[in-house]
Formats: C-alpha cells, sequence, structure tokens
C-alpha cells in the first residue's frame, strides 16, 4: 500500500504509466489528498483508483490521468481548457505544468464542486487556473481558442462544441465510452482521431 504522494508516483514510474518528467514534477508537487475530500477513505488517498468525492463524481485513478496527460503534452506556456474539472486535482496539475506563462479553464457544471475545487486549487499558488461555474459541459468559448483540452468525463460520441474550441494543430484528450481518444485539429472540417481501449469514467454530465 502507498502511504505518500511520493510512492504514489514512484510506483507509477516503476509501471511505466508515467515518463514524462513535466508531470512527474507536477504530480509530485500537487499532492492528490488535497483534493479529495475528509469523508473519503484516506487510508485509499495514494492507491491507484478512482476514489468518490461526493454528488456522484469522482477523483480519477491516477494512472489514467497520468496516461491522458502523457498524451496531451501540455507545454509551458499553453492555454488550457479541462472540461468536468470535479475536485480541481487535474486543474491544478495542468496548472503547475503551463506556469505563470500559461492559463488553464477548469470548466464544472455542478454548484457543490466548483466551490469545493475552488478552495482545493487555492492550496496551491496558481492564480492563472480558474475553475468556472458554466451551465453546459461543452466547454468555456468566451477564453477559445485552446492549445490543449483535457476532458475527464465520458460521453457517447466526440462533441464538435469542443473540438471548435482547438486551435488549428491543437489536441484534445477526452473519454468517448469506454476508450480514450486522442483528437487533433489539423484544419477545418479535418481532425486526425486516435483511440485507446478498455476504461472506465463517470459519464459526462448534461444540463
Amino acid at each position: 500500500m502507498n502511504t505518500s504522494n511520493n510512492q504514489l508516483v514512484d510506483a507509477m514510474i516503476e509501471s511505466t504509466a508515467l515518463r514524462a518528467s513535466t508531470i512527474i514534477a507536477a504530480l509530485r508537487t500537487i499532492d492528490r489528498i488535497d483534493f479529495v475530500n475528509t469523508h473519503t477513505d484516506f487510508e485509499d488517498v495514494y492507491e491507484d483508483r478512482p476514489l468518490p468525492i461526493g454528488w456522484g463524481q469522482t477523483i480519477s485513478q491516477p494512472s489514467t490521468v497520468a496516461f491522458m496527460l502523457e498524451l496531451l503534452a501540455v507545454k509551458e506556456g499553453e492555454c488550457v481548457l479541462d472540461v468536468g474539472s470535479g475536485s480541481g486535482w487535474t486543474t491544478a496539475l495542468l496548472g503547475y505544468i503551463v506556469g505563470e506563462e500559461g492559463s488553464v479553464d477548469g470548466v464544472e457544471i455542478v454548484p457543490e464542486l466548483v466551490t469545493y475545487s475552488c478552495d482545493n486549487v487555492a492550496k496551491y499558488e496558481l492564480p492563472w487556473a480558474y475553475i468556472h461555474e458554466v451551465k453546459s459541459m461543452y466547454g468555456y468559448p468566451e477564453k477559445a481558442p485552446y492549445d490543449k483540452i483535457l476532458v475527464s468525463a465520458a460521453g457517447l460520441d466526440i462533441p464538435q462544441e469542443l473540438v471548435a474550441q482547438l486551435r488549428i494543430g491543437g489536441k484534445m484528450v477526452l473519454p468517448v465510452k469506454n476508450d480514450i481518444v486522442v483528437v487533433t485539429r489539423e484544419e477545418e472540417g479535418r481532425n486526425t482521431i486516435t483511440k485507446y481501449y478498455g476504461f472506465s469514467f463517470v459519464p459526462l454530465i448534461k444540463p
């Protein structure tokens, strides 16, 4: 059993689920325990499994988050959209990676989770990482276009509303049913799509 954040990260490195140095640094710095409700069994916080955070939502399995972040390949200074920010963990991780020259917009439809995630992200000095309450989980077009988009809840297909918020050359990583899908926007009307099979996510909430 892992008993610390560093042990969790070390286990993911050993299993080859985690390779990129920037993501390793983010996961070591942004402690998962700061994004888990007090009613959760803290003995499980550093295990590689999803955990309930209330309101019918979960904080994702760490190795799955690491895999999706590796696919997304966020760089310092980029503008990133985090759809379904939940507890705020992925928003904070992305905020650490992009640094103060970048920006992260997390969007969440559950009002209680917005408050909760804002409080969690505020535990770290990341004033360029924001959480917005939205009526629809189809992004934050006011700030588009984005270099990268991360989606943490599964839909039945690829939302074209989110694809439209990518820059040309931008990339989105999202769950579709039980797959993780990478969408690269090549040009208007043409995208490159790659699928990775065998995952499970909470469903994308629709208004």
